[in-house]
């Protein structure tokens, strides 16, 4: 199976940023997962619980090393 975009997992504010997250498990902004399960670490829980559950991932999509987002509010 494959979603269009993963957005489902928990997440948790950045300490003293108003509108920045990341994932609650490996620790990724979600600026940088980028609704895409290879986004997340390889051994994120969230990311092996989907590939358990029979969803795949996208050939050639990993996370950027590119980090254009906004390092302040």
């Amino acid at each position: 199976m494959k979603r269009r975009f993963y957005i489902d997992y928990p997440q948790e504010h950045f300490e003293g940023h108003a509108h920045r997250y990341r994932c609650a498990f490996c620790k990724i902004e979600t600026t940088r997962i980028n609704g895409h399960l290879e986004g997340h670490k390889p051994d994120c829980m969230y990311r092996q619980a989907m590939v358990h559950a029979g969803f795949e991932m996208e050939d050639g999509v990993g996370i950027t090393l590119l980090n254009t987002s906004d390092e302040e509010d």
